[in-house]
């Protein structure tokens, strides 16, 4: 269910909530084809800060201790699980300690644009007088940027996102957008220079498929309108400075927008929104003010 409270005023951060937004990166593997007993044992794992014993498994299920053992051991051979000798204390051998395997939720890309996002929002939230407006600029600039990059196969450009003129247009070399007029007919566009929904549509899908490379695993609806973010590469300064970060993301879904040739008007980001996920909408809604940013209302 998504979070239907007003937004906060402008200037004021988004705070968290408990069980909202996207959870940490690092989630243990759950494979589909796996027991309904052994996947109980597997998210007791999971839900547990440390390695955990036999014992300790088997009386948060209730069962007895060679039926868990056995579950163990199957995850352990199955790749899903490690096990390690526990520090030994007197005599005896020491117990055996499981844990969970835990799949990696980066590319390269991902730990790239993560490390550069993340000093980007620092010195924003340092230095700026107005750190939502300009976390919106750096966002534009360097999604314009990241689509434009095509030269670069992990899709994240190593330098910084350059900045802004003074219509919000991202600063790069002009190239004609898939699907834009790329001719005198203006083959692509509708009526009136605005795109048309199949140049729009194509759009919104190459801003998700970006979204998926840096890290987010977006889940996007079929016309690529709505789209949950269950990961955030930049979570923990999300938490810290969720202003900031998610100004950027914002501005960085527009500025690939804008660069592919779809408007950016009507695009939002509710941060933290709904258990395991913010929401994103990358095209204009009913009653939704244009380029609403995170934590602020009407303007943009």
């Amino acid at each position: 269910m998504e979070n239907t409270e007003p937004l906060p005023p402008a200037g004021r951060a988004t705070s968290p909530r408990p069980g909202y937004g996207p959870p940490p990166t690092r989630r243990a593997v759950r494979p589909a084809r796996l027991s309904r007993a052994r996947l109980a044992v597997l998210d007791v794992l999971a839900a547990q800060p440390e390695p955990c014993s036999v014992a300790s498994v088997a009386t948060a299920l209730d069962q007895h201790t060679n039926t868990v053992r056995e579950h163990l051991e199957g995850l352990v051979e199955a790749g899903l699980a490690t096990s390690e000798h526990a520090p030994a204390h007197g005599r005896g051998r020491p117990a055996r300690l499981y844990s969970p395997a835990t799949e990696s939720p980066t590319t390269a890309g991902a730990v790239e644009y993560a490390g550069l996002a993340s000093a980007l929002a620092a010195q924003i939230a340092r230095s700026s007088a107005d750190p939502v407006g300009d976390a919106l600029a750096a966002g534009r600039a360097w999604g314009a940027d990241l689509v434009g990059g095509h030269d670069d196969p992990s899709g994240v450009r190593g330098h910084a996102p350059h900045g802004e003129g003074a219509d919000g247009a991202a600063r790069h070399p002009s190239t004609t957008p898939p699907g834009g007029k790329g001719g005198a007919d203006g083959a692509g566009e509708a009526d009136g220079g605005v795109p048309s929904p199949d140049v729009a549509s194509a759009a919104r899908h190459e801003v998700v498929a970006l979204l998926d490379r840096l890290g987010f695993a977006p889940v996007a609806d079929d016309d690529a309108a709505s789209v949950a973010l269950t990961r955030c590469p930049l979570l923990e300064a999300a938490y810290r400075n969720p202003e900031v970060v998610c100004s950027v993301h914002l501005g960085l879904a527009q500025g690939a927008l804008e660069r592919l040739g779809a408007p950016r008007e009507g695009t939002s980001l509710l941060p933290f929104a709904e258990p395991g996920a913010c929401r994103l909408h990358l095209r204009a809604e009913r009653g939704t003010p244009a380029g609403r940013r995170p934590g602020a209302r009407g303007r943009s």
